[in-house]
């Protein structure tokens, strides 16, 4: 059956038990898919091992977070949603604490990749059965927001405290009780949340080869080019053959009976177009937040706690942002919803030019903080019309599609734009370094603007 429309469509409160049981598992992916990045260094000195031995704890997850994507759809089909999120829970935690007692750099990158295939499917899963179909089925608290935008925000920040108090074993042991406690909570998850499992369901092998090796690629590439070295084979090399292979995939599961990810969900120029705002928003709103606790801390010296809680405002503000920003505009149509929180980042991002070497904190949290409030006007609207009309059966397909897609757009847009605060920097000095991304943020908010004025006319109703 399919979903009513979302004007329509009724609305479940889910009680904090349940909630904190489907935002644990994305927020312990999200956290590690960044966290670890600046632990290389002292998890090398620790164990003797070579950072280049030590940097395939970050790629060898990120390997396996493209490979365990590609096979969450078909999981989801075949054991259910709720069976394959709390094993996804179980394992990810299971996991942690083999990254938090390898005893070498080799066990350490095993452990990773397990890290990862685990991670891969709780973002996709918990948005279903969050959202539910058609958008706006739930209802969110703010934590919940605040939760799911903070998480990958604050990774590098909360990694850097960790390891100064208590070492780089620490920002996995901080997994374990969070992962216990979202385990025992996943009992409480109503049934009636998740799509149950079809045991004749198909394994499209050749589909998920070319999906999975090809995500995997892109993902590897993208983590390779943060370094802002696009000439290097490690980088453009994946890139191309990542790309290639997704190519590949899309022509076959267009044809395909049994895709491992349905993309004929893309037939709709709405949801394409959502999509495509969807990773201008996140590129724009992350990117941000990726380079500003580099500046405050090599450029205005700050310490690695000071800048995270600089982020902290910024991030409450959003969660508010995404439980009541949008409910104060249902009279209001999708286009001008996300046109109106497109201009707001637009202007917001403007502001990212007042900040210099003496700029005090509280200066750059408010900047911040100014940003995060048009995310809820966009983040929102243009998720409800993605999934809009679609089946309940094919929700894992949707949010997967989802998730495939804001990985590899944020990953690639984020290192672009790293890259050109890299390249300024280093002839100009951070302060020019951070205007000139400044100016490419800028860019994309209005480009995504004029985008959004090609959304549906439909009245807008609120996911959260």
């Amino acid at each position: 059956m399919t979903a009513p429309d979302a004007a329509a469509a009724p609305r479940t409160r889910l009680g904090a038990v349940v909630q904190f049981a489907l935002l644990a598992g994305p927020l312990l992916s999200m956290l590690d898919s960044s966290i670890v990045n600046v632990a290389v260094s002292p998890i090398a000195a620790e164990l003797h091992a070579p950072i280049a031995t030590v940097q395939w704890a970050v790629s060898g997850y990120l390997l396996a977070l493209g490979i365990g994507l590609a096979a969450t759809s078909y999981l989801a089909r075949r054991f259910g949603t709720l069976p394959v999120y709390l094993f996804s829970v179980g394992a990810f935690t299971l996991a942690s604490l083999l990254c938090a007692v390898a005893p070498s750099a080799e066990f350490l990158n095993a452990a990773r990749v397990l890290q990862g295939l685990a991670g891969a499917p709780m973002v996709p899963l918990a948005m279903s059965m969050l959202l539910g179909s058609g958008g706006g089925a739930r209802s969110m608290s703010p934590v919940a927001g605040i939760m799911l935008f903070l998480g990958p925000a604050l990774g590098p920040s909360l990694g850097g405290v960790l390891i100064g108090l208590w070492g780089w074993r620490a920002i996995f042991l901080v997994n374990i009780p969070i992962g216990l406690a979202a385990a025992f909570s996943v009992r409480r998850i109503p049934r009636s949340l998740a799509a149950g499992g079809q045991p004749g369901a198909r394994f499209d092998l050749i589909g998920w080869v070319l999906l999975a090796v090809g995500l995997g690629l892109l993902l590897f590439g993208a983590g390779n080019s943060e370094t802002g070295v696009w000439g290097s084979p490690e980088t453009w090399a994946p890139l191309v053959v990542g790309f290639a292979l997704l190519g590949g995939y899309a022509a076959w599961a267009w044809r395909s009976a049994h895709p491992i990810v349905d993309v004929t969900l893309l037939r709709r120029m709405p949801a394409v177009l959502s999509l495509v705002l969807c990773a201008f928003a996140s590129v724009v709103t992350y990117a941000a937040i990726f380079l500003l606790p580099v500046f405050m801390q090599t450029a205005q010296g700050y310490s690695a706690l000071a800048a995270g809680a600089a982020l902290l405002p910024q991030g409450v503000l959003t969660g508010l942002s995404l439980a009541f920003g949008p409910k104060l505009l249902e009279r209001l149509s999708v286009r001008t919803t996300v046109a109106l929180g497109f201009a707001l980042l637009a202007a917001a991002s403007v502001a990212l030019l007042v900040i210099g070497l003496s700029t005090p904190l509280w200066v750059t949290s408010l900047v911040l903080a100014c940003r995060a409030a048009s995310i809820g006007l966009v983040i929102s609207p243009l998720l409800s019309v993605m999934l809009r009309g679609v089946e309940d059966a094919r929700l894992a397909d949707a949010n997967t599609l989802f998730s495939i897609w804001q990985r590899i757009a944020a990953s690639i847009g984020i290192a672009v734009i790293v890259t050109r605060f890299t390249q300024s920097a280093a002839t100009l000095g951070p302060v020019s370094g951070l205007h000139q991304a400044a100016y490419a943020l800028i860019a994309l908010s209005g480009i995504a603007l004029v985008g959004s004025l090609f959304l549906p006319r439909s009245r807008y109703r609120a996911l959260t």
